[in-house]
């Protein structure tokens, strides 16, 4: 998240849509709403860092009203519409290092199986890794260009690192048709290339190449189904925000134009 202004309860970030209006920074500090999973994912971020992963927000303490107090990190965080420097080939493949290197560190930490992570944006086919979920702009910490930590974890969820991979490309590549991603990118990405240089950052084996097209189908159909729920749950963000994204022709253009291009970012991942 950004900056966007001092307020009485601290300088309030923005950015994301779960949380508007509620995240703020105090000094050296973040508070903002605990998920529901807090203790659980509070031990993860702290094993995270035993581990040797750095690059994601430390927590510090619960307040008595149901907030999270995490650790701030320093550094330039993109809001659509996103500038180019952000959507450089060198941005890109530092996000798939990015989350390679997460995805090392949570290899070595068991999920706790006990808590209920949720199910929103998680891979159906589930796994033993617990994924970020939603590495979108929003929630990757830039320094120097290049991708330097994460944050908002909490739709952190156990499945497979090649639905992580899937749900970043959703935001990363784009892996959107072109009317919907002139709404917040820049013109002129290359999908296929940049959906090549995202797997060569992350060092995707060729079985998880070969996956990877079919998973990113899969992904947008959660994600759709994601924001249905909202919708139907009355959440006034995602309503407008379906409402002037285009509606559910929007969805439905772009799950016809995942499908259409299937074998050509097949093609990609492999030569």
């Amino acid at each position: 998240m950004a900056a966007e202004g001092e307020t009485a309860e601290g300088e309030a970030l923005v950015g994301g849509m779960a949380n508007v209006g509620a995240v703020f920074r105090h000094g050296s500090l973040v508070e903002r709403p605990a998920p529901h999973t807090v203790h659980a994912l509070h031990a993860h971020l702290l094993a995270l860092d035993e581990h040797g992963f750095d690059a994601a927000p430390k927590p510090v303490e619960l307040t008595a009203n149901g907030r999270e107090r995490l650790t701030f990190i320093p550094g330039d965080v993109a809001l659509p519409p996103f500038p180019s420097w952000v959507m450089t080939g060198t941005a890109l493949r530092s996000v798939g290092n990015l989350l390679r290197r997460l995805h090392d560190a949570s290899s070595a930490i068991a999920v706790d199986t006990c808590v209920q992570w949720p199910r929103s944006l998680a891979d159906p086919a589930g796994g033993t890794l617990l994924c970020h979920n939603d590495v979108c702009p929003e929630n990757v910490v830039f320094r120097d260009g290049r991708a330097a930590a994460l944050i908002d974890f909490d739709m952190a969820a156990p499945g497979r690192a090649v639905w992580d991979v899937a749900m970043t490309a959703r935001h990363w590549v784009p892996m959107l048709d072109p009317v919907s991603a002139a709404a917040f990118y820049p013109t002129g990405l290359d999908v296929p290339t940049r959906l090549r240089i995202l797997a060569d950052g992350y060092g995707l084996s060729a079985q998880e190449r070969a996956e990877l097209p079919g998973v990113i189908e899969q992904a947008t159909a959660t994600c759709r189904a994601f924001v249905a729920d909202r919708v139907a749950d009355g959440d006034p963000v995602f309503t407008q925000a379906l409402s002037e994204r285009g509606g559910w022709q929007r969805w439905d253009r772009l799950q016809g134009w995942l499908s259409t291009h299937h074998e050509v970012f097949k093609a990609a991942l492999r030569d």
